[in-house]
């Protein structure tokens, strides 16, 4: 028998490559979506495959129930959440709902169709959860680079939500012996990143001034420096997270930082241009409070999971840009991508 997996999140860059990893692994793969009337669906189906839908909403625990009772997963992936993070301070009390509270209330569906309660503890074939937590959680970070063990000082209400939805993650774990880990993973791209984000909005912004279709790109903070992989690397990690006998949480990443200024610069000269001829910096693209460097200590999941990117970053640029080129030649819209940036 197949093991089947349920994915929140599934019209996502996360939820996508999870899919699709799931399925080559033999998975029968289940998505939840706000309704099946979501535009994303045939698209995700166009170029997913043979993935099965079902309707729930991480604001109505009554749905998240109805979908675990209908699907029976093995494995429940926390995709789902309100994942950019300059709206995180426009939709500070939705984000809280469906990025931090979203995540008890999945964890109470498995519990409740489990039949899980203080005085009965989950048998060994119970459903394991996945938790996608964020190196948005350290914030103003207390220790380079970041581990397992390193404090949390989340500075969005995004990482706050995160923080939440992390801990309560690990609480249920250690109040009702649930198999729930949570990946605590550094920014993950690729061509199917949303368009508002800033590694997209480079490598877009790359491809239409290459075209001719735009003069400048606007930026805020060029300092900031992140640690990015490829996103169907970290999808692998999730599955291997939930393949351990025990449950733990791991640090996902590279441990190698660029920052925004190294991005932008090969971005450009892959098109062959010169970034300082058409970048302008605007103040209105600056956070409230910045988070200024974030690199991963990934030692526990090398050693524990065998787990190692694949895509550098070098690499990883040159496919987005690349295929953005392609994207806006063809003339379609990146708006019009089958993975959407609205995927709770």
């Amino acid at each position: 028998m197949s093991r089947r997996a349920l994915i929140t999140g599934i019209t996502g860059q996360d939820g996508s490559y999870l899919a699709e990893h799931l399925l080559s692994e033999g998975y029968e793969v289940w998505g939840l979506v706000r309704g099946q009337a979501n535009p994303h669906v045939a698209r995700l189906r166009k170029h997913i495959g043979d993935v099965q839908i079902t309707t729930g909403d991480l604001l109505d625990q009554g749905s998240l129930i109805s979908a675990v009772e209908l699907v029976q997963p093995d494995e429940v992936y926390n995709l789902g959440a309100i994942s950019y993070v300059p709206m995180s301070w426009q939709q500070a009390e939705l984000t809280a709902e469906v990025t931090g509270m979203g995540v008890l209330r999945m964890l109470e569906a498995i519990r409740v169709v489990s039949g899980i309660s203080p005085s009965r503890t989950p048998d060994r074939e119970q459903i394991r959860f996945y938790q996608a937590s964020s190196s948005e959680m350290f914030g103003m970070v207390r220790e380079t680079p970041q581990n397992e063990k390193t404090p949390f000082h989340p500075r969005s209400p995004y990482g706050v939500a995160k923080t939440y939805g992390h801990y309560i993650t690990q609480n249920y774990r250690e109040s009702y012996g649930m198999f729930a880990v949570s990946g605590i993973l550094f920014n993950h791209e690729s061509p199917r990143r949303g368009a508002e984000f800033v590694t997209r909005k480079v490598t877009l912004g790359a491809a239409r001034i290459k075209l001719g279709l735009a003069a400048e790109l606007r930026l805020g903070n060029m300092d900031a420096r992140r640690d990015w992989g490829f996103a169907g690397d970290y999808a692998r990690a999730m599955r291997l997270m939930l393949a351990q006998d025990s449950p733990e949480d791991y640090v996902i990443g590279t441990g190698k930082t660029q920052s925004v200024r190294d991005l932008v610069e090969f971005a450009f000269s892959t098109v062959g241009l010169d970034w300082q001829d058409h970048v302008v910096l605007d103040a209105k693209y600056t956070r409230p409070a910045e988070v200024d460097l974030l690199c991963a200590d990934p030692k526990k999941a090398r050693e524990q999971l065998r787990w190692e990117p694949a895509v550098g970053f070098e690499e990883l640029v040159t496919m987005m840009v690349e295929s953005d080129v392609r994207l806006l030649s063809e003339s379609a819209r990146p708006e019009d991508e089958p993975f959407s940036p609205d995927h709770w």
